[in-house]
């Protein structure tokens, strides 16, 4: 028997990354889950409810105020403390918060499942702008030399790279040197076809997001006033109330938060809606736009990052190279032009299912292990 363990960054919100892990806990059941930390009132922890949780001995501190991010000087020390010597395989599910660097046994397989480097180490856009203090810059300036050097270093413990886009891939490969496989993240793509059936067309956009930085959102809100479109916003504050605050003024009450919503409600709002809209300037991947082509809805995204990936520009949505409301009018009156094919958007979204993902990972786990695992029940 092969004994496997899982690796996360930590349990606080269930985004993307989280349906990731969600998948691979389901593929392997019997593993238990690592991370620096874990929120148990937070619906990470709800989701992950009948697995086994360990946290590291930092937990109790990190989850404390939200200390979590100041302390991230502390990362060597924060993974150091998980001893994993005694599993055969360890999956790492990891991005911002590395979640690597824990220690392992001579004969122990590394697997890393890769959502991004962290992207405040290597200046793309957060979303938090948390550097806009000077003391916070000085203080960055410091911490982060040390932790881009504990990034690499343990980035070169790990024995294979899997990435959730060729835009990950180029990051790795850049800041790691290292190659990796593309395994596309999991989508509820037959649950969205399912709930599109019936579902009848509306006149609004649609923008699934957490309402923070970096995701497009004031662009968006900017164009729905000016150009007199309806737009909803579906995604928590996630504490940034002013940012909500901040879209309201500015949508004038063209913009409809509905905060967060179940996953049924959630592909009903995808499935009725117009169109989607993705305007975020270097998204990772963008499990949100494939949803929304699953639910049969077409999509307007900004040219660049995984969007590049999970749009086919013509037949599955349409790419713009800016975020301005003249760039966004002239996409709305293409979009206005094409007679969107549901069966092509649908087939196109088949090729990002949870069961590729768990076939994928199935295979590419067989295959660097020379005896069977028990993958699955």
């Amino acid at each position: 028997m092969v004994k496997i363990a899982l690796v996360h960054d930590y349990l606080k919100e269930f985004g993307g990354a989280e349906r990731v892990l969600r998948a691979l806990a389901d593929i392997f059941p019997q593993a238990p889950i690592y991370t620096a930390f874990i929120d148990p009132n937070s619906d990470a922890a709800q989701a992950f409810v009948d697995r086994k949780v360990i946290e590291s001995a930092w937990g109790p501190l990190l989850k404390k105020k939200n200390l979590y991010s100041p302390l991230r000087f502390l990362m060597p020390q924060i993974w150091g403390s998980l001893d994993l010597s005694d599993y055969d395989l360890v999956i790492t599910s990891c991005s911002g918060y590395f979640a690597r660097g824990f220690r392992v046994g001579r004969k122990t397989k590394v697997v890393a499942y890769c959502h991004t480097p962290p992207r405040f180490l290597y200046g793309y856009q957060t979303s938090r702008d948390w550097q806009k203090y000077w003391p916070v810059r000085l203080y960055a300036l410091i911490v982060n030399h040390f932790l881009r050097q504990f990034d690499y270093r343990s980035a070169q413990q790990i024995n294979y790279w899997l990435v959730n886009s060729g835009n990950v891939a180029r990051r790795v490969e850049k800041f790691y040197r290292v190659q990796s496989k593309i395994i596309y993240p999991p989508v509820a793509v037959d649950r969205l076809i399912k709930a599109s059936q019936k579902a009848k067309k509306e006149a609004y956009f649609l923008i699934v997001s957490r309402l923070v930085g970096a995701k497009g959102l004031e662009e968006a809100v900017a164009a729905a006033k000016n150009l007199g479109f309806c737009l909803k916003i579906i995604g928590g504050t996630a504490g940034y109330e002013t940012l909500k605050k901040r879209l309201e003024k500015i949508g004038q009450g063209r913009v409809e938060f509905l905060g967060r919503v179940s996953d049924e409600e959630l592909a009903s709002y995808y499935a009725e809606s117009r169109g989607f809209l993705a305007l975020a300037r270097d998204e990772d991947f963008g499990i949100t736009v494939v949803e929304a082509q699953a639910a049969g809805t077409p999509v307007i995204a900004f040219n660049g990052g995984g969007f590049r990936e999970s749009v086919k520009d013509g037949k599955t949505g349409i790419l713009i190279n800016d975020t301005d409301v003249d760039t966004i009018s002239q996409a709305i009156e293409r979009f206005n032009k094409i007679n969107w094919d549901k069966k092509i958007l649908q087939s196109w979204a088949k090729n990002f299912s949870e069961e590729r993902f768990k076939k994928e990972i199935e295979e590419f786990i067989l295959k660097i292990n020379s005896s069977k695992l028990p993958i699955s029940n």
